[in-house]
């Protein structure tokens, strides 16, 4: 299969020669033995290792290894396998495990792509999944040529709104995945006073909304799926070693998992 990428520092057509992506500028990106790519140049990086630590990797990876995502892991590989795209972009695509989810629901001949500027991610994703295509990338400014995919994903990442339509074509979805509303209720109970409740998200600039779902479960979670559970949240800072002793009394605990699938279309002109 021929890659879609362009060059990051100068647009032009990257093509594959062995294990080596070029251009005509003679810009050069080799693939790693894991299977990825590297396309986030040094001088692009506004830090030395820019994304997900390893840390938080592994705690995802060691909550993505037990059951409680496969629901909406299976309801977003459905929905989008029933709308038959020829190419799909993940935005910020992690360790992989949505990346890959949606491209077993696709046949082989459509392309699925993966990147995120956390080299340990997707080190981890291309090692262990081998059909979707991995790299580390910028989703600010993707490398891929204007109107190329048919359906940009959003899931637990920033939402890039000029760049997700500047990839999309005129008849291309958006999607994002973001917390539901009560999207690990009884955890930020622990740490603050008064829990409130997610608020939808905001409609990207130059979307419309096509359709939004609701994905929600609550489940019972042992303590230590709960401990990596809480390490790859935005709020694992507010957890006192106090919160933790207290969790540790439970060998179980009961946890809501609400999540919102939102389907976006380009504004007309």
């Amino acid at each position: 299969m021929t890659l879609d990428y362009r060059c990051p520092i100068c647009s032009e057509q990257l093509n594959q020669t062995n294990n080596t992506l070029s251009c005509k500028n003679r810009h050069q990106f080799d693939f790693a033995k894991e299977g990825y790519v590297n396309l986030l140049p040094v001088q692009f990086k506004r830090s030395k290792n820019p994304g997900d630590n390893l840390d938080m990797v592994q705690a995802r990876r060691a909550f993505f290894a037990t059951n409680h995502y496969t629901f909406l892991q299976q309801s977003l590989a459905e929905l989008i396998a029933k709308k038959s795209p020829k190419m799909v972009v993940d935005l910020g695509c992690g360790e992989g495990f949505y990346t890959q989810a949606v491209a077993a629901a696709l046949p082989d001949s459509t392309s699925v792509y993966g990147l995120d500027i956390s080299k340990p991610a997707v080190k981890f994703a291309a090692k262990r999944y081998r059909k979707p295509h991995f790299s580390v990338a910028s989703s600010k400014d993707a490398p891929f040529k204007e109107a190329q995919t048919d359906i940009v994903l959003s899931i637990f990442a920033p939402v890039f709104s000029h760049e997700s339509k500047r990839l999309l074509q005129p008849d291309g979805m958006l999607v994002v995945v973001g917390p539901g509303p009560k999207h690990l209720f009884e955890l930020k109970q622990k740490i603050y006073d008064d829990v409130r409740l997610h608020d939808a998200p905001p409609c990207p600039e130059g979307f419309e909304v096509i359709e939004q779902t609701l994905v929600e479960e609550r489940q019972s979670v042992a303590i230590d799926v709960v401990e990596n559970l809480i390490k790859m949240t935005p709020f694992a800072w507010k957890f006192k070693a106090s919160h933790f002793e207290e969790l540790a009394q439970n060998t179980t605990h009961q946890i809501t998992f609400s999540f919102l699938i939102t389907q976006y279309k380009k504004q007309s002109s």
